[in-house]
C-alpha cells in the first residue's frame, strides 16, 4: 500500500514540476545566466516551506502517517565537503539541464536523449558508493 501512496505523490510532483516549467532546460538556463526569476522563486519558496515544516515537525513532535516518530538527525558539519559536493552538483546539472527530480519528470514526458543523463547518473551513484570508504570525506 505504501508503494502506491509513494507512487501517486510522485506523479502529482512530477506534474507539478512539468506545469510550473521546473524541469524545463530552457528555464534552468534562465537560471544560470541569471536572466529570469522563476527557478529561484520555485527553489527559494521550496526551501523556506521545508524550513518551516520541519520546525513545526520538531516542535510538535509529529509523527508519520504510520504512526513512527519522525526523527530527524543533525547532519555532520563541514565546509569544504559541502562546497565540493555543491560545486559539483551544479555543474552537473548546468552540464545536463537537470538536476536528479526533473530527469524523471522528463523522460515521463517523452524526452528520450535524458535517458543519457539519468543511465550516467545511476552508473556514477554506483561509482561512488563502491569508492565512498576510499575518498575523503
Amino acid at each position: 500500500m505504501r508503494s502506491v501512496i509513494y507512487l501517486v505523490i510522485g506523479v502529482f510532483f512530477g506534474i507539478v514540476l512539468f506545469k510550473s516549467e521546473a524541469a524545463s532546460w530552457f528555464r534552468i538556463y534562465e537560471m544560470f545566466q541569471f536572466a529570469s526569476f522563476h527557478m529561484y522563486g520555485i527553489i527559494g519558496s521550496a526551501v523556506g516551506l521545508g524550513i518551516l515544516i520541519l520546525q513545526y515537525i520538531k516542535s510538535k513532535k509529529i509523527k508519520s502517517f504510520y504512526g513512527e516518530t519522525i526523527m530527524i538527525t543533525p547532519k555532520e558539519k563541514s565546509f569544504t565537503r559541502y562546497m565540493l559536493g555543491g560545486i559539483l552538483f551544479g555543474l552537473g546539472w548546468a552540464l545536463a539541464g537537470a538536476c536528479p527530480g526533473p530527469m524523471f519528470v522528463l523522460l515521463g514526458a517523452g524526452y528520450i536523449p535524458i535517458l543519457i543523463v539519468l543511465i550516467s547518473s545511476v552508473l556514477g551513484t554506483f561509482l561512488y558508493g563502491i569508492l565512498k570508504d576510499k575518498l575523503p570525506h
